[in-house]
């Protein structure tokens, strides 16, 4: 960093201070220190900061607690949590409401001098970047119920920030129309999305589409290749089903989201990557971390924000503008007429249970279209399948 930039370090513990001053001090930043979080806004009054790095746990203010004074009187100024292993669950809170990021204790220095600098990307080229709301979106968000309003709502919510964000769902219920919209209302959506399917992928293949490899990393390897990570950078990327990655990748997925860089297999530098990490499961990620199938740590990461999409049975509301979309897409890809859904063809609807979800109502209607006769025009019982005709 060619200016050095100022950073208000706030920690009851008086060696901690000194370390980290010092140690600040060395790789370019000016720190000023402060005993607690009374002290911290005193000073924070008196003089601008580029960033603030606070603990959590300190006599009188908490750390959040001043983390959520500075979001409401100095917004463009961000926030580093310092937490123990025990509290990253309030930490990830703090990030949801309004923190850029949070270290564990005991941390590693170059670990924090990289989130910290990561911050001052974000406070220098964040603003500039935000697209403006009422401006064009190609993926389509149909929904008449209450429980899509508020996944929406949500999504839009999140979509400016760089938070990670985990969609949970049953299969088929539209995860991946919800990332892509993350992505498109974002400040990142002039770059790439770049969309993983994690159990479409081999374990033995997973880590060099991932992260790329180096000419002879492996029998094979006659040049070297980019990885999904580097093919998103300054973008998204989405990794669905992330439930199915093995634990030895879940490692380095782990080290890119704490420190934003990565070795490609067979390197001997590791790279540095802007990406916000979008992630979708159906599985409960929970029990998979009780049953030593996926990390806490990685968990944690993920659930900075959580958005549940939840299934078609439970959103009915959405069953007929679903429906007729579908139908007049697939009739117009067809050659077809078909596109409005007769009574009892809905009333077959609603009584069916969907355990595919949107996928297979899409598929239904598809079904619907190419067996009709090319100038019928509405949807009725016998167009559907057996399984929703025995429904209705």
């Amino acid at each position: 960093m060619s200016e050095k930039k100022k950073v208000l370090i706030v920690d009851d513990e008086m060696n901690i201070r000194r370390i980290l001053e010092a140690a600040l001090e060395r790789h370019g930043w000016k720190p000023t220190t402060a005993a607690s979080g009374e002290e911290a806004l005193r000073k924070l009054g008196e003089e601008q900061f580029d960033c603030v790095l606070t603990d959590v746990t300190m006599p009188g203010m908490t750390g959040y607690q001043l983390q959520q004074e500075i979001q409401a009187h100095w917004k463009d100024t961000p926030v580093v949590i310092m937490t123990a292993f025990g509290t990253i669950p309030q930490a990830v809170k703090a990030i949801r409401d309004g923190a850029f990021e949070f270290v564990t204790k005991p941390f590693d220095l170059d670990v924090l001098k990289r989130v910290l600098e990561a911050a001052m990307d974000e406070r220098v080229g964040g603003k500039a970047k935000r697209p403006t709301k009422s401006g064009p979106k190609r993926t389509t968000f149909i929904t008449q119920s209450p429980a899509m309003a508020a996944v929406y709502e949500t999504l839009e919510q999140v979509a400016d920030s760089r938070a990670t964000v985990l969609i949970t769902g049953e299969s088929g219920t539209g995860k991946e129309v919800v990332a892509k919209l993350i992505h498109e209302l974002s400040p990142r959506a002039g770059e790439a999305m770049v969309a993983v399917s994690c159990a479409a992928l081999p374990e033995t293949l997973m880590e060099s589409e991932l992260f790329g490899y180096e000419k002879g990393a492996f029998t094979g390897a006659q040049g070297s290749k980019a990885g999904r990570f580097e093919l998103a950078d300054r973008g998204t990327l989405f990794l669905d089903e992330i439930g199915e990655v093995p634990l030895s990748i879940q490692v380095k997925l782990l080290r890119v989201l704490q420190e934003r860089e990565f070795e490609r297999l067979g390197a001997t530098k590791p790279t540095r990557v802007d990406v916000r990490l979008v992630a979708a499961t159906n599985r409960d990620l929970s029990q998979a971390v009780e049953d030593g199938s996926f990390r806490l740590d990685l968990l944690y990461r993920l659930q900075v924000v959580e958005i549940t999409v939840p299934p078609l049975r439970n959103r009915k509301e959405d069953i007929l503008p679903l429906a007729e979309h579908f139908l007049l897409r697939s009739s117009q890809e067809n050659g077809r007429s078909l596109r409005c859904v007769g009574k009892e063809a809905l009333g077959a609807m609603w009584a069916y249970s969907w355990p595919g979800n949107v996928r297979e109502l899409e598929n239904s209607m598809e079904r619907a279209v190419v067996l009709a006769g090319r100038d019928e025009t509405e949807l009725s019982v016998r167009h559907l399948p057996k399984n929703l005709q025995r429904a209705a």
